[in-house]
This record gives C-alpha cells, sequence and structure tokens, in this order.
C-alpha cells in the first residue's frame, strides 16, 4: 500500500460514505499515523484496511501522487477564512491605506505555504498549532497601532456548517476578545506587515518536520504567490 500524509476523508465523503464512518476514520487513521497500528483492536484494524480499500488507488510509481499545497485542508481552512473576512466589514468598509490585522497575518501565512510548499500532513498540521496563540500575540501587538473595530470570526465557519460537513475549528480557538479586529493606517501597517513576514516565516520554516531537510532560502521581499 502506497504512504500517504494526509487523510483522505474528503474522498470518502465523495465516494458516500456516512459522516459517523468518515469521522471515525480520520480519528484512527491519525492514532495509526502517530503511534502505528499495533495497540488498535482488531475490529479498528478492519475498519482501517475496508476503507483504504474503498479509496481510489493512488499513482506514481511507489509514491502517492502529490496534492498541491492550495488543495490541502490546511491551507484552504486558511483561505477560507481570508475570503470570508475580505468579503465582510469592517475590511470593505477601510478607510484609504487602512489594513486589517488579520487580513495581513492571514496573507503572510499563506504566502509562507505557497512558498515553502510543506507536505501539510498530520506532522505538519500538528505543530502548526503553535501559531494559534502567535497569531493572537501579534494582532495584539498591532491594536495598539491603530483603531480596534469589530468581526464574527464564528459566523462564516457557523454558516458553512450549516451546509457543509467540515471538521475545521474556529481560527480564534484561545482568543480572550474574539470579535475583536484591529485596523491600521497605512505605515504601521506596512511595518506590521514585515514584522509578521520575518516572525512567521521563520515559525514555520523551523518548526513544521516536511521542511527540515528544505535547502531553500527564505522568500525575497518581491516573491508573490502564483
Amino acid at each position: 500500500m502506497l504512504k500517504v500524509d494526509e487523510c483522505r476523508t474528503e474522498e470518502l465523503r465523495g465516494i458516500g460514505w456516512p459522516a459517523e464512518d468518515v469521522r471515525r476514520y480520520e480519528e484512527l487513521w491519525e492514532y495509526r499515523q502517530r503511534w502505528g497500528a499495533i495497540n488498535l483492536e482488531r475490529d479498528e484494524r478492519i475498519f482501517l484496511r475496508k476503507a483504504d480499500a474503498a479509496l481510489p488507488k493512488l499513482q506514481a510509481h511507489g509514491k502517492a501522487a502529490k496534492k498541491a499545497t492550495r488543495d490541502k485542508s490546511h491551507y484552504r481552512w486558511l483561505s477560507f477564512y481570508l475570503d470570508a473576512i475580505k468579503a465582510a466589514p469592517p475590511e470593505t468598509d477601510l478607510g484609504d491605506g487602512e489594513q486589517g490585522a488579520w487580513a495581513i497575518l492571514l496573507e503572510e501565512e499563506l504566502r509562507v505555504l505557497d512558498y515553502y510548499e510543506p507536505v501539510l500532513g498530520l506532522p505538519d498540521t500538528l505543530k502548526a498549532k503553535a501559531l494559534i496563540p502567535l497569531r493572537e500575540q501579534w494582532v495584539e501587538q498591532a491594536a495598539a497601532l491603530g483603531r480596534n473595530l469589530s468581526f464574527d470570526f464564528q459566523a462564516p465557519l457557523e454558516a458553512l456548517k450549516a451546509t457543509t460537513k467540515t471538521s475545521w475549528k474556529p481560527l480564534r480557538a484561545e482568543a480572550s476578545d474574539p470579535s475583536s479586529y484591529p485596523v491600521l493606517p497605512s505605515d504601521a501597517a506596512q511595518a506590521f506587515r514585515a514584522q509578521v513576514r520575518q516572525a512567521i516565516t521563520a515559525q514555520i520554516r523551523s518548526s513544521f518536520p516536511s521542511l527540515i531537510d528544505t535547502d531553500k532560502p527564505e522568500p525575497t521581499d518581491d516573491f508573490q504567490p502564483r
């Protein structure tokens, strides 16, 4: 069987598996990735084999077909929130030259992922959890540089879950004020972007397991995602 670095739950949904079985597969798959199958019960191993057999066969000679970075669940989750923010107030009501701190932060995080193209399987996404408090810390620092507006970060995900089955979690799971939305004037926004770019590049480059052996230098300032 070919080794894969990302759980293929979306494909199971696509071939009609019940949501309960898909959730069970995801939980058991993640356990197997971290600890191996040795400690799983016999019925759990049988269930995993059944699910693996039901999935479409992967291509390539001895390797799993590589999924594009932008198709990975973690990347799509970040993009989903960035799109939701940009399509709603306060982003649509910004003054001349103003930028929202959260929009800047998500743009820079996605830029790093576009540049380094990490695997974004379970090992990487576990390490990505370290970014949750760091995002809050960086945005809190930005709040002193401009004015603070409000955005309902829960609403986009709740609307999505009303129509689509998803295991995505809220972006701001550890926020003391989950609706705060700092907005920065032009000069402060540029300074904040430069600060975040440096910090988030270093964090992802040094912590994601799939990037440990990369020899790519840091992206230059003129790098733009495709």
